[in-house]
């Protein structure tokens, strides 16, 4: 049996990503109609507010002084996906399960490929801007999202591409001043990734208690705190802690990242505090559809990711100072647990002297 397997097996990427590419820009929706005089001062603007941005974030952090300063990418919707899925290869290469060999194998990575193509279309049409460490250290900001959010949202547009450039330039600055978190984001993804053949293997003879659970958890309110998926269930006990890790270490940057756009202040952002209370509202709105499809993409937890996240910083900072902050970035064994995220006097505790 073994050895049919491996001769069905090849050696390439179980996901056709030219096909990931081809579909989500062929489904992407379009968009909003910008005058061209508007569309070219936008992405002058974006260009330039990416090397200020980063000043800003470097005098509240303290992190990343002498570092260079390499220029934000504007792009469009269609530019943004063929950079997320060049991005996502090169993270998952190794890692997922290898394809099958001949017409079966080409059939199951073009419909991989298609499904990525149609995740990366809806989330084409929302992403205000990236920072990839994995694809050449690439920050792209996404100009007609941008646009469209900052109409949408009704508020000054030098303040919003202001505000959407301190975000993406934090997350640079966490991977470029904390040179060991690229390798060790890669290698908890990696491990993570390599252990879904036999986790899916196991899952079926769980599946009976992870229903139980997953019942348990929806009628205990203390749960709803901590929302479980699916999907994390049907994990083994191994791949869970790995989970757990990169659960922790997501919501750690964004959180910070959320922090510092708001803390850098009024006296770069004036109307921040009207962009942060329409922007809070506006990731919970959607119809139902768009509801639907954030919750099976995870873009619901991860809106939970900011709030958890942006609280653990607030408290830490607000009782070490930034400087009792950054410890978080001095090692692996440094970064918060999942269960320090929503304790984050628990980790005040282990990581202080």
């Amino acid at each position: 049996m073994e050895a049919a397997t491996e001769f069905r097996r090849g050696t390439g990427s179980p996901v056709d990503w030219s096909l990931a590419i081809s579909t989500g820009q062929r489904l992407v929706r379009r968009g909003p109609d910008v005058p061209m005089a508007e569309a070219e001062a936008a992405v002058r603007d974006l260009r330039n507010a990416t090397d200020v941005a980063e000043g800003h974030v470097r005098d509240l952090t303290g992190l990343g002084h002498g570092l260079p300063l390499p220029p934000g990418e504007v792009v469009d919707r269609p530019g943004w996906i063929r950079a997320a899925a060049e991005g996502l290869e090169v993270l998952t290469d190794g890692a997922l399960p290898r394809a099958y060999a001949g017409p079966v194998g080409a059939v199951m990575a073009g419909s991989a490929g298609v499904q990525a193509g149609m995740v990366l279309a809806f989330l084409g049409a929302r992403v205000l801007g990236q920072y990839d460490p994995f694809n050449d250290g690439r920050l792209l900001l996404v100009a007609p999202n941008i646009i469209g959010a900052q109409r949408a949202l009704d508020v000054p547009a030098g303040d919003f591409r202001m505000w959407v450039c301190l975000h993406e330039c934090t997350h640079r600055l966490q991977f470029t001043a904390v040179p060991w978190l690229k390798d060790y984001f890669a290698g908890q993804v990696k491990k993570f990734l390599s252990g879904m053949d036999d986790s899916a293997a196991s899952a079926l003879n769980r599946f009976p208690d992870v229903i139980k659970e997953a019942r348990r958890r929806s009628l205990d309110p203390d749960a709803s705190s901590d929302p479980v998926t699916l999907m994390e269930l049907l994990q083994s006990a191994e791949q869970r802690e790995v989970f757990d890790r990169l659960i922790a270490l997501s919501t750690l940057l964004e959180g910070h990242a959320d922090y510092v756009m708001d803390a850098v202040g009024p006296s770069v952002v004036p109307t921040v505090d009207v962009i942060r209370g329409r922007f809070t509202e506006r990731r919970r709105g959607g119809g139902l559809l768009d509801r639907v499809l954030r919750t099976l993409l995870g873009v619901d937890a991860k809106v939970k990711q900011y709030a958890a996240g942006a609280a653990f910083t607030r408290h830490v900072v607000g009782e070490a100072g930034m400087a009792g902050f950054n410890a978080v970035w001095t090692s692996a064994d440094t970064l918060p647990r999942r269960s320090e995220i929503s304790d984050p006097d628990a980790w005040l505790r282990r990581v202080r002297p």
